[in-house]
């Protein structure tokens, strides 16, 4: 059977549990929750064979700033007949003219490159449970008010206005800041994801203030299953490592077109929301 006869429609809310399948069959640890909060977020697709779902890709925007392609799975008895092509036609469809953003798998790559996106670094996901630890000083838990501030902090390290994320996540989650001068100058969110939490985004003016707010989240979840999705260049993946959030695995970042809204320098994301969100 060739993929021809493969139809791909839009992505509904009643294909939420065979999407949770298909991830679980990838080896992903996404529940339906974690695939209702990137839906509510996201415009997708997925194809469809005999009434199955074979296939998904979603498409995350940031307004007009740029958009995420993400959750892009093929059934594994339906790879090597071009699906994957397919569903990420349908998602640069979706996304338009905005700048894209994804992470790779070593397997996808041949396929992005092909459609033009660039290597831009490398995404290291570290999970565990977390050592006992003790809670920093400077961090303090955010309040409603606190949101615009965050926000904000957040569209000049990402460079998006990623606002839409940050109160979906405020609503299922929980945020940590960092003031200086009377200003949030850095924030983590901590939210349930996959096997335990995830700690992310970490929005920090430097290392060691996203080290703090780390901490924050990790003295109190003591014995917790925890992740953190960070990048090589912000050089938290030792520290993760030491704290007993181990190295396993990651991804490949990837841009098109490669030049993009640069980011504000007085701010770094050093951990990501998701490897799918950015």
């Amino acid at each position: 059977m060739q993929t021809s006869q493969i139809e791909i429609v839009p992505f509904g809310p009643d294909h939420l549990e065979a999407a949770v399948a298909l991830s679980r069959q990838a080896g992903w640890p996404h529940r339906t929750e974690d695939w209702q909060l990137a839906l509510a977020l996201s415009d997708g697709m997925v194809a469809v064979e005999d009434g199955r779902v074979v296939g998904t890709v979603l498409v995350t925007p940031y307004k007009r700033d740029c958009a995420t392609i993400n959750m892009v799975i093929v059934d594994e008895t339906m790879r090597g007949r071009g699906l994957g092509r397919r569903l990420m036609d349908a998602g640069l469809l979706i996304a338009g003219d905005r700048p894209l953003r994804l992470v790779a798998t070593t397997a996808g790559l041949p396929l992005y490159k092909k459609l033009g996106f660039h290597e831009t670094g490398t995404v290291l996901q570290h999970q565990g449970l977390a050592g006992d630890i003790a809670a920093p000083a400077e961090t303090e838990a955010a309040t409603d008010t606190d949101l615009a501030g965050i926000a904000e902090l957040d569209r000049l390290a990402f460079g998006a206005d990623r606002e839409g994320l940050l109160s979906y996540l405020a609503g299922i989650g929980e945020f940590a800041v960092i003031r200086r001068d009377g200003r949030t100058s850095g924030f983590a969110c901590l939210r349930p994801f996959g096997r335990g939490e995830v700690i992310g985004p970490v929005v920090a003016a430097d290392l060691d203030q996203a080290r703090k707010l780390i901490k924050h989240f990790i003295a109190r979840r003591p014995g917790r299953f925890l992740r953190v999705d960070t990048t090589a260049e912000t050089g938290l993946s030792p520290w993760l490592a030491e704290r007993g959030l181990a190295h396993v695995g990651g991804g490949i970042t990837m841009r098109k077109p490669i030049a993009n809204a640069a980011a504000d320098p007085t701010a770094t994301t050093f951990a990501l929301a998701s490897q799918a969100l950015g």
